[in-house]
């Protein structure tokens, strides 16, 4: 009889909670409609622009370096002259683009351009030749826009060539003006 009083205590507990009613919530009291505030004129403020940061790949050289120079104009800064020649070829004025390109874009940056011959005639000869090489090349960066006063000239004539190879390869490699950067530099 026991498990009957139990049932029957059990359905009396459940008939009492059934029955329970929930209090009412209390009502929401209604607040009158206000406009919202009216936005505040923009002020304008000048502001520097952010710094903007450029993006180098892991295969380019960092920019504003002296190998950025070189990887700028196609590999190395050099154009290459005929034999006996020190006009420039369409070739060198395309290379020679690039670099006054670059130059414009550091203009902290100063170059001292080497004329080179290869070893056939006289040194005199040579270095003369160099020497017209040399001008040739700053002259035409001059006329891009480059200051005349950020580039020099040197010969090295045949004393310095750059292929020690006494054959036509050779001897065309050592024909030309290099653009060696000397000063400046970004960090």
């Amino acid at each position: 009889m026991k498990p009957l009083k139990l049932l029957l205590l059990g359905g009396v507990v459940l008939g009492l909670t059934a029955c329970a009613s929930k209090p009412k919530p209390a009502p929401v009291q209604e607040r009158p409609v206000t406009q919202a505030p009216q936005p505040a004129e923009p002020q304008t403020v000048e502001q520097a622009p952010a710094p903007t940061e450029q993006y180098v790949a892991p295969d380019q050289p960092a920019p504003g370096s002296i190998e950025d120079f070189a990887y700028q104009s196609g590999g190395e800064p050099r154009v290459y002259f005929g034999y006996d020649q020190y006009t420039l070829s369409n070739e060198a004025r395309n290379k020679l683009m690039q670099q006054a390109n670059w130059l414009s874009n550091y203009s902290n940056m100063n170059a001292i351009i080497e004329g080179h011959a290869d070893e056939r005639g006289t040194r005199e000869y040579n270095l003369a030749l160099g020497a017209r090489r040399a001008e040739a090349v700053r002259a035409f960066l001059v006329a891009q826009g480059i200051a005349p006063n950020r580039l020099s000239t040197v010969s090295y004539g045949k004393e310095r060539p750059i292929d020690a190879r006494s054959n036509e390869e050779g001897w065309a490699r050592n024909r030309n003006g290099f653009t060696n950067l000397t000063s400046g530099g970004v960090s």
